[in-house]
């Protein structure tokens, strides 16, 4: 595997932006399909991809979605062509033999403690999500990823009598650059990482 080239970086990380404020240019549905179909290619643990991922679009998608926002997220959120609900199943084991036909993983997911379960779920689903970012990046889409919401409210509107609980949302479009605040600081290698 050789390594991306230095456009395709800046794409990805060291030009992208967490955007707030979007463009009036829509999203296509052609496009949302294309960026799950990239994602959900990303490695999970036993393959079990327990990513679950609601786009939504619509006006009356999105006023059911209003009520659970925080006050500071939802003209953000209102105004992006798209808000993406990151959730993840809580019942991704019965997806086992189909995505992981080389031997039972049914079986022992279930003979596991239900918050272990919920932990891998929420692990992978996450995997799953940051996937979903940069496929969307990849795609030429600008992402607002956030955690500003109360997910009992999104569980209910959106997810009620299922096993697929809310992670994070994430708007998607294409950002007003002219509106970017400047890059925040990171942390220097030094300060967050070490080699053992």
């Amino acid at each position: 595997m050789n390594a991306l080239d230095d456009a395709t970086l800046r794409q990805l990380f060291l030009d992208a932006r967490t955007h707030m404020h979007w463009q009036d240019k829509p999203v296509t549905d052609e496009q949302l399909r294309r960026l799950y179909e990239l994602a959900h290619f990303g490695p999970t643990s036993a393959n079990l991809n327990p990513l679950r991922v609601v786009f939504v679009k619509s006006a009356a998608a999105k006023e059911r979605l209003k009520p659970a926002l925080f006050p500071n997220n939802v003209e953000k959120t209102m105004t992006a062509p798209v808000t993406a609900i990151v959730a993840y199943d809580l019942e991704f084991y019965e997806q086992a033999a189909t995505l992981f036909p080389i031997r039972d993983m049914r079986t022992p997911m279930l003979a596991m403690p239900a918050e272990r379960r919920e932990k891998f779920a929420l692990v992978s689903g996450t995997l799953g999500g940051a996937y979903l970012l940069l496929a969307a990046r990849a795609l030429g889409l600008d992402c607002g990823p956030l955690g500003g919401f109360d997910n009992a409210k999104v569980d209910e509107a959106f997810f009620a009598g299922t096993g697929w609980r809310s992670n994070f949302l994430m708007n998607l479009g294409y950002g007003d650059p002219t509106k970017l605040h400047p890059r925040l600081p990171r942390l220097s290698f030094e300060q967050a990482a070490r080699i053992e």
